[in-house]
């Protein structure tokens, strides 16, 4: 339960990372940052996989590229049903998506599989 909360914390700073980095995305309060990751991970439960089956050709021909493309549709939805959260187009959705793409990924390297923030370094 405690890495679901930490999962849920990083989305919003990813959120609010692609507010502060894409000049196409607006955030008027945190309560809209956090509805927003509410919003985004239902989006990510029901929608993304309906379309990531529809999309399978595309996905494969662009090399999983496509899936940037179906990130920044799902990021831009929510934008359209967030009030305070807003993406202007689907490029800036798009870029929105690699920047929280970016960051999560970053940010969940650093947490275990307990929840619990650890610096990983490998010996060799």
């Amino acid at each position: 339960m405690r890495a679901f909360f930490l999962r849920f914390i990083i989305n919003i700073l990813a959120l609010g990372a692609a507010d502060w980095l894409v000049s196409g995305i607006y955030v008027e309060s945190y309560g809209a940052l956090i509805w927003t990751a509410i919003v985004v991970g239902i989006l990510n439960a029901l929608i993304k996989p309906i379309l990531f089956i529809l999309t399978l050709p595309l996905t494969i021909f662009t090399l999983g590229l496509f899936t940037f493309v179906i990130n920044g549709f799902i990021l831009w939805l929510a934008g359209e049903l967030v009030s305070g959260f807003h993406v202007e187009s689907l490029a800036a959705g798009i870029l929105g998506a690699i920047v929280v793409s970016i960051v999560s990924i970053f940010m969940n390297w650093l947490i275990n599989d307990h929840g619990r923030f650890e610096f990983r370094y490998y010996k060799y």
